[in-house]
Protein backbone atom coordinates (compact mmCIF):
# COMPACT_ATOMS: atom_id res chain seq x y z
CA UNK A 1 0.00 0.00 0.00
CA UNK A 2 3.21 2.18 0.84
CA UNK A 3 4.22 1.93 -2.43
CA UNK A 4 1.36 2.47 -4.40
CA UNK A 5 1.47 5.98 -2.93
CA UNK A 6 5.17 6.70 -3.25
CA UNK A 7 4.66 5.92 -7.20
CA UNK A 8 2.06 8.28 -7.56
CA UNK A 9 4.05 11.19 -5.86
CA UNK A 10 6.65 10.34 -7.94
CA UNK A 11 4.02 10.68 -11.33
CA UNK A 12 2.84 13.81 -9.62
CA UNK A 13 6.55 14.95 -8.79
CA UNK A 14 7.44 14.12 -12.70
CA UNK A 15 4.04 15.76 -13.89
CA UNK A 16 4.62 19.03 -12.16
CA UNK A 17 8.20 19.11 -13.68
CA UNK A 18 7.06 18.55 -17.44
CA UNK A 19 4.40 21.20 -16.63
CA UNK A 20 7.33 23.23 -15.37
CA UNK A 21 9.18 22.79 -18.65
CA UNK A 22 6.48 23.71 -20.79
CA UNK A 23 5.84 26.91 -19.10
CA UNK A 24 9.09 27.92 -18.75
CA UNK A 25 9.64 27.39 -22.66
CA UNK A 26 6.24 28.87 -23.07
CA UNK A 27 8.22 32.28 -21.20
CA UNK A 28 11.19 32.15 -23.32
CA UNK A 29 9.23 32.07 -26.49
CA UNK A 30 7.35 34.74 -25.21
CA UNK A 31 10.72 36.91 -24.31
CA UNK A 32 12.11 36.39 -27.55
CA UNK A 33 9.09 37.21 -29.76
CA UNK A 34 9.15 40.46 -27.77
CA UNK A 35 12.91 40.83 -28.20
CA UNK A 36 12.07 40.23 -32.05
CA UNK A 37 9.36 43.24 -32.20
CA UNK A 38 11.34 45.04 -30.33
CA UNK A 39 14.01 45.13 -32.47
CA UNK A 40 11.75 45.99 -35.27
CA UNK A 41 10.16 49.01 -33.62
CA UNK A 42 13.80 50.33 -33.09
CA UNK A 43 14.63 49.95 -37.05
CA UNK A 44 11.28 51.51 -37.41
CA UNK A 45 12.10 54.56 -35.49
CA UNK A 46 16.00 54.74 -37.09
CA UNK A 47 14.31 54.80 -40.20
CA UNK A 48 11.97 57.44 -39.36
CA UNK A 49 14.20 59.60 -37.84
CA UNK A 50 16.35 59.09 -41.04
CA UNK A 51 13.75 59.61 -43.19
CA UNK A 52 12.87 63.21 -41.11
CA UNK A 53 16.68 64.63 -41.26
CA UNK A 54 16.15 63.93 -45.23
CA UNK A 55 12.79 66.09 -45.77
CA UNK A 56 14.56 68.67 -42.99
CA UNK A 57 17.56 69.03 -45.46
CA UNK A 58 15.08 69.27 -48.31
CA UNK A 59 12.90 71.79 -47.15
CA UNK A 60 16.55 74.07 -46.24
CA UNK A 61 17.20 73.72 -49.90
CA UNK A 62 13.91 74.42 -51.19
CA UNK A 63 11.78 77.60 -52.21
CA UNK A 64 9.15 75.88 -54.36
CA UNK A 65 6.18 76.39 -52.28
CA UNK A 66 4.11 72.85 -53.73
CA UNK A 67 7.06 70.87 -52.96
CA UNK A 68 7.75 72.87 -49.34
CA UNK A 69 4.04 71.67 -48.87
CA UNK A 70 4.12 68.60 -49.59
CA UNK A 71 8.03 68.04 -47.39
CA UNK A 72 5.49 69.67 -44.44
CA UNK A 73 2.84 67.04 -44.95
CA UNK A 74 5.39 64.23 -45.08
CA UNK A 75 7.36 65.45 -42.14
CA UNK A 76 4.03 65.71 -40.31
CA UNK A 77 3.02 61.84 -40.84
CA UNK A 78 6.72 60.82 -39.73
CA UNK A 79 6.40 62.36 -36.84
CA UNK A 80 3.34 60.98 -36.43
CA UNK A 81 4.33 57.05 -36.96
CA UNK A 82 7.17 57.98 -34.25
CA UNK A 83 4.77 59.23 -31.88
CA UNK A 84 3.27 56.04 -32.11
CA UNK A 85 5.91 54.15 -31.98
CA UNK A 86 7.77 56.23 -28.80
Amino acid sequence: MANGWESKSVEEQQQSIQQEMVNSQVAADAKEQKARVDAADLRKVQALKLNRARIREQLSRTSNERYTLLLNTELQQIDGELAKLV
